[in-house]
């Protein structure tokens, strides 16, 4: 038995919250920055506005080159727009979640009450499932916020400023009709390929935001169609092997299992450049068990997943998820030695 008195929770809660305001004060410095610079950007880009109308007023007369330095100008004071925008919801999205954490070390602070003892022991974890230790309370809050915080990104870099670009291009063969059909015709041809192309990308958003096959078919036909879309969208050495039975799991195991393979493609790709990446999916009778090998540069990653590269990629909160259904999860890296991946949940047949 562990015995834990409230003065040091409370320290404990204390110390939290000092550094949450400290990273609060960082923030709200760094969103005072970054709002200046929305407002400048955007001052630019209505300059850049201004212009183009200029130029579409004598369109006849402008010289081309004129013409193509105007509005390639108004797309990147766009782009630049978008993106300084993005960061600063990002920085205020930062600074609402770290006003939820220090809200939560107050709460504590002011409802603990000093000389009691929190005891926790294995036999009688039943009892104590009322006690939700802060550190579990933090994970899901924080992992809640990067989800969303991911989500955010995500769209506004893929679909948001790819529909932005289709208004503009609008607008171009809307002037250019009466002027000159022929390269109208040319703009439209190239504003079909956009359109079809933001439509891929709005339903790869939506497919990676919530897959509705996922509750219809269940996780391995969702995993063979989410492997098949990245291969569609160019991603090349990715596979996957699927052993046993196919049989539907318990809906939040499946999603789980979902999520997982999701991060760690993202985690082998972005973090550790991997071409080749090889999942192992076996429908054991009592349980499931996931093989992820890739290959690639890999990063530092001790076994108590302490490391700083550990915690940014969330690695720690992928753990808790699995540990709280019961499962086991190994992650394997090293500089050089790529990133690989060991998972096991129970899944016996009167949970389908």
């Amino acid at each position: 038995m562990v015995e834990h008195t409230w003065e040091e929770f409370i320290q404990f809660s204390r110390e939290g919250y000092e550094q949450v305001q400290r990273e609060l004060k960082e923030v709200n410095m760094l969103i005072k920055q970054t709002a200046a610079e929305v407002d400048r950007f955007a001052q630019a880009n209505s300059r850049a506005v201004a212009r183009t109308r200029q130029i579409e007023g004598s369109f006849d007369t402008v010289p081309r080159e004129d013409i193509r330095k105007a509005y390639t100008a108004l797309v990147e004071n766009q782009r630049r727009l978008f993106t300084m925008r993005g960061q600063l919801e990002k920085l205020q999205s930062d600074q609402k979640h770290l006003s939820r954490i220090a809200d939560i070390y107050q709460r504590i602070m002011e409802y603990t009450a000093p000389g009691d003892v929190v005891t926790t022991d294995e036999e009688t974890a039943e009892e104590e499932e009322s006690y939700t230790p802060l550190t579990t309370v933090i994970s899901v809050i924080r992992a809640q916020e990067e989800e969303r915080l991911r989500l955010s990104r995500e769209m506004h870099d893929g679909p948001a400023q790819s529909l932005t670009n289709l208004v503009l291009q609008a607008e171009i063969c809307e002037r250019l009709f009466e002027r000159d059909p022929e390269r109208a015709k040319v703009e439209l041809e190239e504003l079909k390929k956009n359109v079809v192309s933001t439509f891929q990308k709005v339903k790869t958003f939506i497919f990676d935001l919530r897959p509705m096959m996922l509750d219809d078919l269940g996780l391995v036909p969702t995993l063979k169609r989410y492997v098949n879309g990245l291969k569609e969208t160019g991603v090349t050495g990715i596979s996957i092997q699927v052993h046993g039975k196919d049989r539907r799991l318990n809906q939040y195991k499946e999603v789980t299992i979902f999520r997982v393979v999701q991060t760690l493609i993202h985690i082998a790709r972005n973090q550790s450049q991997a071409t080749e990446i090889k999942i192992t999916l076996e429908m054991g009778e009592e349980e499931v068990r996931l093989h992820f090998e890739s290959n690639g540069r890999g990063f530092e990653l001790d076994q108590d997943l302490t490391s700083m590269d550990a915690d940014r990629l969330g690695l720690p909160t992928q753990k808790n998820r699995i540990e709280a259904l019961g499962g086991n999860i190994q992650f394997e890296s090293a500089p050089g030695q790529g990133f690989n991946v060991r998972l096991t949940l129970p899944a016996p047949p009167d949970e389908e």
